[in-house]
């Protein structure tokens, strides 16, 4: 099963992917059994030395863990990511099943729903508006842990980014019997606002060396999301329409970023669907990116037939292809699969639908 370790003591010096981690069995220095092996090390940026690794199935979830290191062995505190008890699954079960990623397509728009218009963000509160979706839908839904500068607002989703992205809504229209609510969002950064900032969210989970040169190019779309009560399919066409119209307005024709996939099953289901994906829709080396905390695809499950969830399914119906394996993104809780879209790739029917002018 996958864990993740909070390491102790292992700043001057992190163990190497293949180390062994071992269970204390006695109270003597010699009574430590190995029961696992580490797959992935990083430096969180507040959590300090972390790694990813592949336990027994019957290690015990409180057991006393260390890890080893060039210059001895370090204590592991575990945190659990997939219980003892689950994770044991059929090779035919779909993702839709298995992982609960296809919950953002299941209902449809309530009945006599209200005409919908999208728009970009002018103001602060309309920022706040969809930083406070994000929140339900992230946090109240997926049960990510977030980790926003001191002084916000509770319930906002708010990070370093936001600041400098556009803004873009998909919201209700204001009628006499409710107000206008925002059911839908995006997030872009802009070349000029990314070297604001220092880089792109993308670059904090990727190595994007290879795409230096395409950078100027290149917008960022990020913390997508929709309304539970919304995802029929109607707001993520505004979306899609309006940022397509966007960076073609702006001399832009690169889009990038991460798609998340959900990994309630210890990740075999986003393994599976990296290896099936990277058959048909792998970029080309030359825009191959590698993941800064790698999901240890080559210790987990690859057979499984999982069907990618929705937003995936859209993005390479659009021409999208994926730039490497998936990263662990310890916050968010999900495996990243890092995605490029040029709209030169889209498909004519989508150029009719997406850029009518």
């Amino acid at each position: 099963r996958l864990v993740l370790l909070q390491l102790d003591g292992s700043e001057a010096v992190l163990p190497e992917v293949g180390a062994a981690v071992s269970a204390r069995t006695g109270d003597g220095a010699a009574d430590a059994e190995t029961v696992g092996v580490v797959t992935s090390v990083a430096r969180h940026h507040e959590e300090g030395p972390i790694a990813l690794a592949l336990v027994r199935r019957a290690t015990p979830v409180d057991a006393t863990l260390t890890v080893g290191t060039s210059d001895g062995a370090v204590a592991a505190a575990q945190e659990v990511i997939v219980p003892p008890d689950d994770g044991h699954m059929d090779s035919h079960t779909p993702l839709e099943q298995s992982s609960g990623a296809r919950v953002h397509d299941r209902r449809s728009s309530p009945a006599e729903a209200p005409p919908l218009e999208a728009v970009w963000a002018r103001h602060a509160d309309e920022v706040r508006e969809a930083q406070r979706l994000r929140h339900r839908v992230f946090v109240g839904e997926m049960g990510a842990t977030l980790s926003p500068p001191p002084g916000t607002e509770p319930g906002l989703d708010v990070d370093l980014y936001d600041s400098y992205c556009e803004h873009l809504l998909v919201r209700t229209l204001e009628t006499r019997d409710a107000p206008a609510r925002v059911v839908g969002t995006y997030r872009v950064l802009t070349p000029a606002a990314a070297r604001l900032v220092g880089g792109l969210y993308t670059d904090t989970e990727f190595d994007l060396v290879r795409l230096a040169g395409l950078r100027p190019r290149m917008a960022e779309l990020g913390r997508s999301c929709t309304d539970a009560d919304w995802r029929s399919g109607a707001v993520i066409l505004l979306l899609w329409s309006s940022l397509a119209e966007f960076m073609h307005r702006n001399g832009l024709d690169l889009m990038i970023g991460c798609a998340s996939v959900p990994m309630r099953d210890g990740g075999h289901a986003a393994a599976s669907l990296w290896h099936q994906l990277r058959q048909a829709h792998l970029a080309p080396i030359e825009e191959q990116v590698s993941p800064r905390l790698p999901l240890p695809v080559d210790d987990l499950r690859c057979d499984l037939a999982v069907e990618p969830p929705p937003l995936i399914k859209g993005y390479l119906r659009c021409g999208a292809k994926v730039l490497g394996a998936p990263a662990w993104d310890p916050d968010f809780g999900t495996a990243d699969l890092p995605l490029m879209l040029r709209l030169s790739d889209l498909p004519a029917s989508y150029r009719r639908r997406f850029l009518r002018s």
